[in-house]
């Protein structure tokens, strides 16, 4: 028996039996079960879950009008709104695949997401859509999108009845904007309120457990983002044990900030309420002292965040002003919780801080804290339904307790493979006992109870506020910049943020006038704001290897401990 089972909630079993339904049906359980029970609650505007259900039943008929078919891949580019739930489940409920994209993402890294998930349709805000028209309109007319459908903030809340609430004054201008529609060079171009009108019967559905439900991307160490095939039970099972972890029911209310175009804000937080019947209070952005007014409001009960997010409400001088007595769970993760932050939740409102673990291949947590058992800055121990090892990355062989190596997991939340990427695939896969175990990337080791604790990356990845930044991906938009000769991109302390980007440039002779403000300016127009470098060194030469190979690591080991 593995050592953590002495810590497994006495309540819970090891592992689970999902439902084999698809996603989308877990909303239409909900809205038989309550129709009139508030699903979302977005800047006062309440959605009960019959209406939520019915909008998704006419986006997927406008989607089946649209000729998206069985299978296909529906672009998904949103801030946390109530079009963003909407359009996810309504995508499945066409029978097609939600490839969620990051909305920070700029034309240049847009291109990539249309083209590899051969993309014909596309969801975004009006704020976003000339980044997404643009990247299509520069694409080889075969590549292109044919559809791309425009929402307003404001089809998602009316600003005249917000029943008290305000907006944070940074905010105004960006969510109460009627934006102009784009043009879409070969396509069409439909507001929000034409795509939710009656389009006839929503197709018959025809997915299943295992057939694809999402693509989410991700980056790694070489080359363009990895699409992970997540199919229907993958990401139910997280939504269901996620749901029986948390102590979730229908009557919690959580607190949405986490963003849901990425896999812990999709799985963890909006799958795992929808299942359950609960209320999802949604913010598009973080704001501490609105996210302080809507947990006193809406008597918030449940919390998933990033740790940094905890630090900054802490920190608000009007924190006196807010009460918080009715969380009964705050965790997360993408980086650890200083433990005297934990240390101060604890004693102040007897909050336990759950950690846990994962990552988009395996539909967020492959691990977690026990909510009653938690360890501080620890991953957990494997999920339900879930073994992990860890191994000697060269040799494949488990590692005894306390040794550290590569972490591997094996669980029904482990994505099916990379998309059109078998040698990609190939790789990430070893066989233990007989099972197929994923291979993190991350090094860790395991304590006398079975608890999991990161050591080390074996990938070259910069954690930026849990934002997972690689810097592969970054040199090579920045090459794209006419006076980078070279460049290398190393990770850098940061008191807020834990890591921050920092770029080591060396310049073409013919531009040494380039200052380092100019070349994080270009960068903030061509590439998502978290990848962008904070800071720019200019050298002479960068480091080389006898082979050629840009030495980053000596670069990483140079830069000063905090």
């Amino acid at each position: 028996m593995r050592p953590h089972y002495k810590f497994w909630p006495k309540r819970l079993p090891h592992a689970i039996t999902p439902p084999a339904t698809p996603l989308w049906d877990n909303l239409a359980v909900s809205a038989k079960r309550y129709p009139d029970k508030a699903a979302l609650v977005f800047l006062g505007r309440r959605y009960p879950y019959a209406e939520l259900m019915a909008q998704v039943e006419q986006l997927a008929a406008r989607l089946h009008a649209l000729g998206v078919r069985r299978g296909d891949r529906v672009l998904l580019s949103m801030q946390n709104c109530p079009q963003l739930v909407i359009a996810h489940f309504a995508i499945l409920r066409a029978n097609a695949v939600v490839v969620p994209v990051n909305p920070m993402n700029r034309a240049e890294e847009l291109k990539h997401y249309i083209v590899d998930p051969d993309a014909k349709v596309a969801f975004t805000t009006g704020d976003l859509a000339g980044e997404l028209a643009r990247a299509s309109n520069a694409l080889p007319e075969a590549q292109r999108l044919q559809h791309l459908i425009v929402t307003q903030f404001t089809d998602g809340f009316d600003p005249t009845q917000m029943q008290g609430e305000t907006l944070p004054a940074a905010w105004e201008s960006w969510l109460l904007t009627q934006h102009a529609l784009p043009t879409l060079e070969g396509g069409q171009v439909s507001s929000w309120s034409e795509a939710v009108q009656g389009q006839g019967p929503a197709p018959e559905p025809s997915t299943c457990g295992t057939d694809m439900a999402l693509l989410p991307y991700t980056s790694g160490t070489t080359g363009l983002p990895k699409g992970c095939i997540h199919i229907h039970s993958s990401i139910m099972h997280n939504a269901v044990a996620g749901s029986l972890w948390g102590t979730a029911t229908p009557e919690s209310v959580v607190l949405c900030v986490v963003p849901m175009f990425h896999i812990t804000g999709m799985v963890s937080v909006m799958h795992t309420t929808i299942y359950t019947g609960g209320t999802l209070v949604l913010m598009p952005r973080w704001d501490r002292d609105l996210a302080g007014r809507l947990i006193s409001r809406y008597k918030v009960s449940n919390w998933t965040n990033i740790p940094t997010m905890v630090i900054d409400l802490l920190a608000s001088p009007h924190f006196a002003s807010y009460d918080l007595s009715s969380l009964v769970y705050i965790g997360g993760g993408g980086a650890a919780m200083p433990q005297a932050v934990a240390q101060r939740l604890l004693e102040n409102y007897g909050l336990r801080y759950v950690e846990g673990y994962g990552l988009t291949e395996t539909s967020a947590p492959s691990h977690t804290n026990p909510v009653d058992a938690p360890k501080q800055q620890c991953l957990g121990i494997p999920f339900m339904s879930t073994e992990a090892r860890v191994i000697d990355p060269d040799t494949l062989q488990e590692l005894p307790q306390g040794e550290a190596g590569e972490i591997v997991i094996h669980g029904p939340e482990v994505f099916q493979g990379y998309w059109k990427r078998p040698d990609a695939t190939a790789s990430a896969f070893i066989e233990l006992e007989g099972k197929r175990f994923f291979r993190s990337g991350d090094m860790g080791r395991v304590d006398e109870d079975g608890y999991f604790f990161m050591t080390d990356r074996l990938k070259r990845m910069i954690n930026a506020s849990g934002f997972k930044v690689w810097p592969a991906e970054v040199e090579a938009l920045m090459f794209r910049h006419p006076a980078i000769q070279e460049a290398c991109i190393i990770s850098t302390k940061d008191a807020y943020r834990g890591e921050s980007v920092k770029a080591v440039v060396v310049l073409r002779a013919s531009h040494a006038h380039v200052t380092e403000a100019e070349i994080i300016d270009w960068c903030r127009e061509n590439m998502a704001v978290y990848k962008v470098p904070r800071v720019v060194q200019f050298v002479q030469a960068l480091p080389k290897s006898g082979s050629g190979k840009v030495m980053w690591r000596a670069l990483q080991e140079a830069e000063p401990s905090p």
